[in-house]
């Protein structure tokens, strides 16, 4: 039987691992959203990206970037986000190991045994990049 606490607790980690669109970025903060320009709110729904856009409007299309950077370059301001995705690294090997148990009369058997493992290690790797200076978009890249 499941408890009222655990549930809770269960249900907000699932939405803290849902990952966040567009639509659902716009439902949780609509003032900001409504003050943009209709071209930056037709680019935001389909998850897209200009040069001159703000940061608000590029946190709409893509979500909260993994690492920011912050700078100065001559006389202006200049900030950089990083968006991250991972990769599945597959990999196999020999494995030997002690082990044992207890058997029916409550006598310990020890027991080494061989076999192959599997693992799967997820890579981080950065999926893109935008550029800002003055608080405006001047560029960005996107792995393929």
């Amino acid at each position: 039987m499941i408890t009222r606490g655990l549930l809770v607790c269960l249900l907000a980690l699932i939405g803290a691992c849902a990952p966040t669109t567009p639509a659902t970025r716009i439902e949780q903060n609509p003032g900001k959203f409504w003050k943009l320009s209709d071209e930056d709110q037709a680019l935001i729904r389909q998850g897209q990206i200009r040069r001159g856009m703000s940061p608000d409007a590029v946190y709409y299309a893509w979500g909260k970037p993994a690492r920011e950077f912050s700078g100065a370059d001559e006389s202006s301001s200049t900030m950089r986000w990083d968006y991250t995705g991972s990769t599945p690294v597959y990999s196999t090997g020999f494995a030997g190991g002690y082990r044992g148990g207890y058997g029916r009369y409550g006598r310990y058997y020890p027991r080494y045994g061989y076999g192959y493992s599997q693992q799967v290690t997820y890579v981080p790797y950065r999926k893109s990049t935008v550029w800002f200076r003055n608080n405006r978009v001047t560029k960005w890249e996107s792995a393929r």
